[in-house]
Order: structure tokens, then C-alpha cells, then sequence
């Protein structure tokens, strides 16, 4: 059993090393329903794999720098670290807030709840079906290099797509929505959440933004709604494992979650432009660059270790 502050560090590095903030958060629950860990360490686990979850979208930047031959790794990697900042920026307060009001939600009682109800529906997953099969045939290294891969090929198809289009027609036809706050922030919960999967929906955009094809302006209420969005995967996770407080809590963080990027989006002039000159300063100076790379690890194990 780990204290409070360390499951929020192992989440966050877990997000790290998966590359996933969904399959954590549903690990957690996993672990939830099992005892293994009380309502506030699964609240916190939840919350740090939001936090970690931006460095899926570094991680796709990276492999974008090598598939494109993008001028800097800075550059590359500059929507990963817009989305760092979005998500903490709505993140850390829900942790506070959330983590204060956990006893409102633990009053939610846990009895029987690790044993699914008579009436639980076992949907079959055929990618998580296939995608096992492939792992239990090659072994989970050969995997990873497997998918890493796949990675690189759809990025280099993706990006051999969107040079042959015209990017005045492109932002005129297809992302003049984006423009308007409300709509770009709809479509990013919608879409990640019909896709249960933020790295999917930001990771479309990673080569348009990149390329100059979107606008940071225009992008950023779109993070946010896929950081909402993202936790929908994680309710189903809660409803299917039949946890009342399992679902209260992730109620709770979705709900904080929504509540503060709508109130962000209320003073969007002012935040957008806070947040623009951060991400600026530290894409434009080494130092600040590399520090940022270095907290990235060290943070999260601040909290592991304390």
C-alpha cells in the first residue's frame, strides 16, 4: 500500500511509460474494485493520469520530427507541451478541489460492489481482442516495436495526405469551426469521447498544427474538450466493474473537469494569451525547454518518493 501522494506519482509515470491515460485510469479502477486501494488513492490515480496523459501527445510530436524533418524537436513537440499546459491548467485545480470534497463522495457505500451484477453485459472489444492475440503470439517487446511502427507508417501516410491538399482551401473548407471557441471545444469532447481516446483526436491534429494549418488559438478549447472527453472511456470502465463509488468519483472529476474549462473558455482572451506567451517562452529558450523535459520526470517522482 502506497500513501496518497505516491499513487499520484505512479499514475502519472505509469501514463508515461504506457503512453495511455485511459488504460491507467481503468487500471486504477481495476485495483478499486479489488481493495487495493481506498477512494482517495483511486481519485488521485485518476487525476494523475490526466496529468501524465499530455506526454502522449510529446511522444507524437517526437515521432513527427522524425517522420517530416520539422526544423527543431521544439517545434515538434510544441502542441505536446500547449496540451501539458491546458491539462494542468484544469487538472490541478479539480485535484484540489475534488481531493477536499472526497468525503462528500465517499459517503457512497462500496459493499458488494466487487462482484458485477447478474445483469452486466460483456461487450466483445475486437481491437483489444486482436491487439491481445498479437501480444500473447510475439511477446510484449516485439509488440511495443510492432506499434511503434504503426506509428511511423500512418504518420508518414498522414503527412503525404496533407501536403497534397492546399492549405488555404483546408482551412477555409474544413477548420474555419475551429474559430469559434464553443464549437472547437465541443468537437474535441465529442470526438475523444465517441473515440474513447484523447491520443487519437489530438493526435490528428498534431501534424496540422505543426504545420501551420491550425491555429494555437483555435486548438486550445479543442484540448480542452478532449481532456473532458477522455473520461467517458473511463465511466463506461466504472459502470461495467458495477462500483457506485468507483463512478461517483469519476463522475466528479468529469464534472470538475467540465466546470473548469467552461469557466476558463468564460475569460478565453486572457487565459489563451497567458498560456500562449508560457508555451512561447519556453519553445523559444533551451533552458527553459530542457527544464521543462526534466520536470516532466522529475515531478511526478517527487510525488512517488515523498
Amino acid at each position: 500500500m502506497v500513501g496518497d501522494r505516491s499513487a499520484l506519482g505512479l499514475s502519472w509515470l505509469a501514463t508515461y511509460v504506457l503512453a495511455n491515460g485511459s488504460l491507467v485510469a481503468a487500471l486504477s479502477l481495476s485495483l478499486f474494485t479489488a481493495d487495493l486501494v481506498p477512494p482517495s488513492q483511486l481519485f488521485l490515480m485518476i487525476v494523475g493520469s490526466r496529468l501524465g496523459a499530455a506526454a502522449v501527445v510529446v511522444f507524437i510530436g517526437a515521432f513527427d520530427y522524425l517522420n517530416a524533418e520539422l526544423d527543431t524537436l521544439r517545434e515538434s513537440t510544441s502542441l505536446g507541451l500547449l496540451t501539458f499546459l491546458l491539462t494542468h491548467s484544469v487538472y490541478v485545480p479539480t485535484l484540489v478541489v475534488g481531493y477536499l470534497s472526497l468525503p462528500l463522495v465517499g459517503s457512497v457505500s462500496d459493499a458488494g460492489e466487487t462482484t458485477p451484477g447478474p445483469t452486466a453485459v460483456d461487450v466483445p472489444d475486437l481491437i483489444t481482442v486482436a491487439t491481445t492475440g498479437i501480444v500473447d503470439l510475439v511477446g510484449p517487446g516485439v509488440a511495443f516495436a510492432l506499434a511503434v511502427g504503426c506509428i511511423l507508417v500512418s504518420l508518414r501516410l498522414f503527412d503525404r495526405l496533407i501536403d497534397s491538399v492546399d492549405k488555404q482551401r483546408l482551412r477555409r473548407r474544413y477548420i474555419t469551426e475551429l474559430s469559434d471557441k464553443w464549437v472547437s471545444f465541443t468537437l474535441g469532447l465529442v470526438l475523444t469521447g465517441v473515440t474513447t481516446s484523447v491520443a487519437f483526436s489530438l493526435g490528428v491534429v498534431v501534424p496540422l498544427y505543426n504545420r501551420g494549418h491550425i491555429k494555437r488559438r483555435e486548438i486550445m478549447p479543442f484540448v480542452l474538450g478532449a481532456n473532458v472527453g477522455t473520461l467517458v472511456d473511463t465511466l463506461v470502465v466504472a459502470v461495467a466493474l458495477d462500483t457506485p463509488t468507483g463512478v461517483a468519483i469519476v463522475t466528479a472529476v468529469l464534472v470538475l473537469g467540465f466546470v473548469s474549462s467552461v469557466a476558463l473558455l468564460l475569460v478565453y482572451p486572457t487565459y489563451g494569451s497567458v498560456v500562449g506567451a508560457i508555451q512561447t517562452e519556453i519553445v523559444a529558450d533551451p533552458r527553459y525547454f530542457v527544464g521543462f523535459l526534466v520536470s516532466l520526470v522529475l515531478v511526478p517522482l517527487g510525488f512517488l518518493l515523498l
